[in-house]
């Protein structure tokens, strides 16, 4: 039986779908339980006798993948094979700027490019946090996008970024991401989500990841939001790698094992006193490397 080539464009639980070679799309299943092929998945794939089905056999290797732990402290994986991941923030949801520094975090470890968008600008929230957060991003080198996918306001500077690479959204539910995906792709594609009036967290409607070539070229990948996020690392190297600003100070510290908290000769906190980095992403770097210890123990 032919074995091909094929990238996995949508999952649904144990059923994908998948662009085979010849750019036509199959339904699929998975061989065994042990392969979990995510959304940009490489994968070999052979048709299935007398069904439209494909059954998946094999993932290829992957060029990066994003990750995070899951209940059992296993690492769980929720896309693969991007160029670029931009972190969702909005004015509603109130933002959490530390869920966008882990997914930032995930980025640098990866070792994609990163970039913040602020959507929903309509609402026209006057708050000096939000000024501050993207002057922060935008000073160590990540780019900053303010849009509002419901006016179309900025969309096409998120279009810019992308600029034919393949991109997975992320951020907080109720964001906007599959709103300004819509955008992107010139009309209704995808459910959105909408904020709970009642606890003003956004409700999860992205049940399965679906990756969706732009008409003006690229490719998104719209995955389920979330109230949390932390990244899956293994040490406390890959915490300083992904904050950028105290990994480059870091080269200055007295000790080379300097772990950025009660070391004397410390250039970072040096660096933080002399507000030459952001104090909120410091503690965001500090609440991170103490939660990758607890879930390394």
């Amino acid at each position: 039986m032919p074995q091909n080539h094929a990238k996995i464009v949508a999952t649904f639980s144990r059923r994908m779908r998948l662009l085979l070679a010849d750019c036509s799309v199959v339904e699929a299943r998975i061989k065994g339980k042990k392969l979990r092929p995510v959304c940009g998945d490489r994968v070999l794939a052979e048709p299935i006798d007398n069904e439209t089905d494909w059954l998946i056999t094999k993932i290829l290797q992957r060029d990066n993948s994003l990750n995070r732990p899951n209940m059992r402290g296993q690492t769980e994986v929720l896309a693969a094979n991007v160029d670029i991941l931009i972190v969702v923030a909005a004015g509603s949801p109130e933002p959490d700027w530390f869920i966008v520094d882990r997914y930032l975090c995930a980025a640098e470890n990866m070792g994609v490019v990163a970039a913040v968008v602020y959507n929903k600008i309509d609402l026209d929230l006057q708050d000096p946090k939000v000024d501050e957060a993207l002057h922060d991003y935008a000073r160590i080198g990540y780019a900053t996008v303010r849009c509002s996918a419901k006016s179309g306001d900025g969309i096409h500077a998120v279009g810019a970024i992308i600029d034919a690479r393949t991109a997975i959204i992320v951020g907080q539910s109720g964001v906007g991401k599959s709103s300004i995906i819509n955008d992107l792709m010139g009309g209704e594609q995808l459910r959105t989500a909408a904020v709970s009036d009642k606890t003003g967290e956004g409700r999860h409607t992205t049940v399965n990841s679906v990756m969706l070539d732009l008409p003006s070229g690229g490719a998104v990948v719209d995955s389920p939001g979330v109230r949390d996020y932390a990244p899956a690392l293994e040490s406390t190297t890959q915490v300083i790698q992904g904050f950028r600003e105290i990994e480059k100070a870091g080269h200055d510290c007295r000790f080379a094992n300097c772990r950025h908290l009660r070391e004397p000769g410390c250039a970072v906190k040096a660096g933080v006193e002399d507000e030459a980095i952001s104090a909120r992403r410091y503690e965001s770097y500090r609440r991170l490397l103490a939660l990758t210890e607890k879930l390394n123990k």
